[in-house]
C-alpha cells in the first residue's frame, strides 16, 4: 500500500505517471526511504503495477546498468532520473545516496534483472541505509532463482541458493564437496563459458545419476529447460559446447538409500575397530572418511557402540 509523504515536499516530487495497457496512470507519492524494486528477468510484461508506480514516483532510480533500466522505464513511459549504482560503487557514492535519503527523498534500487541484492551488490547500500535509520521498503516481484526452481520439476520443499561457484577448478570442486551435504535442491548461477566444466565437476562429485536441470534465457524468446541426470547433461553440453544467454542450474537432492543389515554390520565393525584406538570423535571422523557415510550419522552410532562397550566391561 502506498503511503503519502510530507506535503511540504515539492509538488513535482509528489506526482508522476506511468503507462500500462495503453493507459496513463498517476502514481501516488512514496514514503521517503530506500525502495528495493524487483524488475523483469527477461519478459518486460513480468512487472507488477506496484513496481511501475514506485519507479515512476521515486525521486531517482539507482540502477546497476542505466542502459538496461532505461529500456524498461521507456517501455512504460517513466521519466524518473537514473543514477548508476553497481559493484564498483564506493563508500563515497553510498554516502551521497544516504544523504539524499536523510533529506527525505524516496530512492528506488533496481538490478539489471530480477530481485535486487540476490547475487548483487545492493546489500551494501541497504546496510548503510539501515545504519542511518532509513526505512527499507521491499517491492517484490520476479526472481531467476524461484523461476528456475519451479521450471526444473525437482523437489521444492527445501532448497539452497548458492549463486556463482568459484571460477578456479580446485575451489569449485571443494565447494561442490561441501554442497553435497546440503539436504535439499541446489540452485546455482553459472556463466555460459564455464557451464561445461561445472557440470562435469558436479557429476563427478555429486554423482552422475543425480537429477538436474539447466535453464537458459528464462522468460525470454529462446527459453529452454533441459532436465536429465548430471552425467547426461554434462555429456550433452560437452558435445554441444557453451550455450548462449543467462544460465541457472538446478540440482536435485541426493537420493538416500537405506542401508541393509550387511551394511549396518560392516559399519559397526569399522567403528568398533576405530574405537579401540581412537576417541569417539576421531573414530567417527575416520570411519566417515573411509566409508563416505555422513559424519553425524557415524558419530551417533559410535556413541551407542561406545556405551555398549562400557556396559560390557562392567562386572
Amino acid at each position: 500500500m502506498n503511503r503519502r509523504i510530507d506535503p511540504a515536499r515539492p509538488a513535482s516530487a509528489r506526482s508522476a505517471t506511468f503507462t500500462a495497457f495503453g493507459l496513463a496512470s498517476e502514481a501516488e507519492p512514496l514514503a521517503p526511504g530506500l525502495h528495493i524494486v524487483a524488475t523483469p528477468i527477461g519478459n518486460l510484461r513480468d512487472v507488477t503495477i506496484r513496481a511501475l508506480a514506485t519507479l515512476a514516483a521515486a525521486d531517482a532510480v539507482l540502477a546497476e546498468d542505466t542502459r538496461v533500466t532505461r529500456t524498461l522505464l521507456a517501455h512504460y513511459g517513466i521519466t524518473t532520473p537514473l543514477l548508476a549504482y553497481h559493484e564498483h560503487s564506493n563508500d563515497a557514492v553510498r554516502e551521497r545516496m544516504v544523504a539524499r535519503l536523510k533529506a527525505g527523498e524516496a530512492l528506488a534500487l533496481v538490478s539489471d534483472a530480477g530481485t535486487p541484492l540476490v547475487s548483487d551488490p545492493g546489500y551494501k547500500l541497504v546496510q548503510a541505509a539501515i545504519e542511518a535509520g532509513i526505512g527499507i521498503v521491499p517491492v517484490p516481484g520476479p526472481s531467476a532463482v524461484t523461476t528456475a526452481l519451479v521450471a526444473a520439476g525437482l523437489p521444492t520443499d527445501r532448497f539452497f541458493f548458492e549463486g556463482f561457484l568459484p571460477q578456479k577448478a580446485g575451489a569449485r570442486r571443494n565447494r561442490l564437496e561441501a554442497l553435497g551435504q546440503v539436504p535439499g535442491t541446489l540452485v546455482l548461477f553459472e556463466s555460459p563459458h564455464r557451464l561445461v566444466e561445472m557440470l562435469a565437476d558436479a557429476a563427478a562429485i555429486l554423482g552422475p545419476d543425480r537429477a538436474a536441470a539447466v535453464t537458459r534465457e528464462l522468460t525470454k524468446l529462446y527459453e529452454t529447460v533441459r532436465r536429465d541426470s548430471l552425467g547426461s547433461l554434462a555429456a550433452r553440453f560437452a558435445g554441444e559446447g557453451p550455450p548462449k544467454g543467462e544460465i541457472v542450474v538446478v540440482i536435485g537432492p541426493a537420493v538416500e538409500q537405506a542401508a541393509g543389515p550387511e551394511d549396518d554390520a560392516a559399519l559397526d565393525a569399522a567403528i568398533r575397530t576405530a574405537l579401540a584406538r581412537h576417541s569417539i570423535k576421531d573414530a567417527a571422523s575416520l570411519v566417515a572418511d573411509e566409508t563416505g557415510q555422513p559424519r553425524r550419522q557415524v558419530y551417533a552410532r559410535a556413541l551407542v557402540l561406545a556405551r555398549e562397550g562400557d556396559a560390557g566391561d562392567e562386572p
